[in-house]
């Protein structure tokens, strides 16, 4: 086994292993603060994370890229450049934040919007000065520190914000949280390599690679943020801040092997195959669908069994306040497939330096979420919505299959076995489910 490849394992361990401690914590606490706070409080933060991240990603240069897929990545006028950059941008989203709440306030006719939005600007400025080290860590393929390390901030942020939850249940306890996190992070991050320091530094050529590079990071990032965060602004208007409170927490449960999936893409998948980027594109695509089948399989017998239990798993350990999320969570777990067949291949693009592609497809979910869901809900209720969430990664899926042609990279034939085995292990799984008495997982609105 190439030292490359055994990195790549063992950084696929270490990422699978942190993000189903992380789930696991983040589900703790979700059920201790659900008890303690009132849904309403997830809508809330849930229109305003999502404002927050949509300026973030509006602009994205792509920093954290650059550093893991640019040869200088790791000498220090590059990374120092890149750092500078990184702390600038973070003002800059604070600084936008600042000039919408007014209107986002006004629009959503809620005051508490006056000051949620600006300490969340608050978390963009401090994480803007995140040290590098970080990216350096995916840069390597060395995720076992960095796995330790995020899970050491999860665990502070929620014990922040249990407490403050206990102490004062109020919608403060959530804002607190992320505040505390952005801290904890920010002060951890420059002790996670000895004798690694970030100072200010402007190289003229460093900052030239970076933008080249990230100009089209920009595009696709930003289309992106319209593509995965238009329904939490879209339902912010359809539903009430209560019923958006509840697909919070529907949604949460069965994102997690799209979160998964996603960590593995960013962390292992993208490094990995920019270190073979300039290979024959033959032998990349041999090598890339090798491992790939072994992770869509895996997560074809996931996300079955999620979507089997899921349901019950709601409807065991969340009150009746948060009973409509039975139904919904199945349906939006069945979508993350087309995630999972996504974000396995989604990478190859990127690394070999054509990240336009992830912005056409992003424009077209965007697009198809845009027009889809509010029609869908006028049309069906709550249920159409649903399910045009559930399916809108399909338009961004068709387009990364058609770059992935261009470029020699096709997946389609791996994808199609994939998904036929996911389809009947999930029909062996509801039908196991239903002789056993528990019904369907939809049952609630059948």
């Amino acid at each position: 086994m190439t030292s490359l490849k055994k990195l790549a394992y063992r950084g696929a361990f270490w990422t699978i292993a942190g993000l189903g401690t992380s789930q696991v914590i983040r589900f703790g606490n979700n059920l201790i603060l659900t008890r303690l706070l009132v849904p309403e409080y997830y809508g809330l933060m849930a229109i305003v994370n999502t404002l927050r991240m949509g300026i973030e990603l509006f602009s994205d240069i792509g920093i954290a890229q650059s550093i893991v897929n640019n040869p200088s990545g790791d000498e220090p006028s590059f990374r120092n450049t890149a750092w500078t950059l990184q702390i600038i941008r973070g003002f800059l989203v604070c600084f936008a934040l600042l000039l919408i709440t007014v209107p986002v306030a006004r629009i959503y006719d809620d005051s508490r919007l006056l000051w949620l939005i600006p300490i969340m600007g608050l978390c963009s400025a401090i994480d803007g000065f995140n040290s590098t080290a970080i990216h350096t860590f995916q840069r390597r393929l060395d995720l076992g520190k960095l796995t330790r390390f995020d899970l050491t901030i999860l665990i502070l942020a929620v014990l922040t914000m249990i407490t403050w939850a206990y102490l004062s249940p109020s919608i403060w306890a959530l804002a607190i949280g992320v505040v505390a996190a952005a801290l904890y992070k920010v002060i951890g991050s420059h002790w996670l390599i000895p004798g690694y320091n970030n100072r200010f530094a402007w190289n003229q050529h460093a900052l030239r690679e970076i933008i080249s590079f990230g100009r089209l990071i920009f595009v696709a990032t930003a289309l992106m943020f319209m593509a995965d965060q238009a329904d939490r602004l879209i339902l912010g208007k359809l539903f009430t801040f209560e019923t958006l409170g509840v697909y919070s927490i529907a949604y949460g449960l069965a994102n997690i092997p799209r979160e998964t999936i996603k960590k593995l893409s960013h962390r292992v998948i993208f490094p990995a195959i920019s270190n073979q980027a300039d290979i024959p594109r033959s032998t990349l695509r041999n090598k890339i669908l090798r491992q790939r089948k072994v992770i869509i399989l895996g997560f074809a017998v996931c996300i079955a069994a999620l979507v089997t239990v899921g349901d019950l798993i709601i409807a065991t350990l969340y009150d009746k306040r948060y009973s409509e999320a039975t139904w919904m969570m199945p349906i939006l777990c069945c979508g993350i497939w087309l995630s999972v067949l996504f974000y396995t291949i989604s990478p190859a693009l990127l690394a070999i330096k054509k990240p336009l592609y992830s912005a056409q497809g992003n424009l077209a979910r965007f697009v198809t979420i845009g027009i889809g869901l509010p029609l869908a809900f006028y049309s069906f209720g709550s249920i159409g919505a649903i399910i045009a969430i559930a399916i809108g990664d399909l338009p961004l899926y068709i387009v990364n299959l058609w770059g992935l042609r261009r470029e020699k990279l096709s997946c389609i034939s791996q994808d199609i076995q994939g998904t036929a085995f996911f389809l009947v292990l999930l029909t062996l799984f509801l039908l196991i489910r239903y002789s056993l008495g528990f019904g369907l997982p939809i049952q609630a609105i059948l």
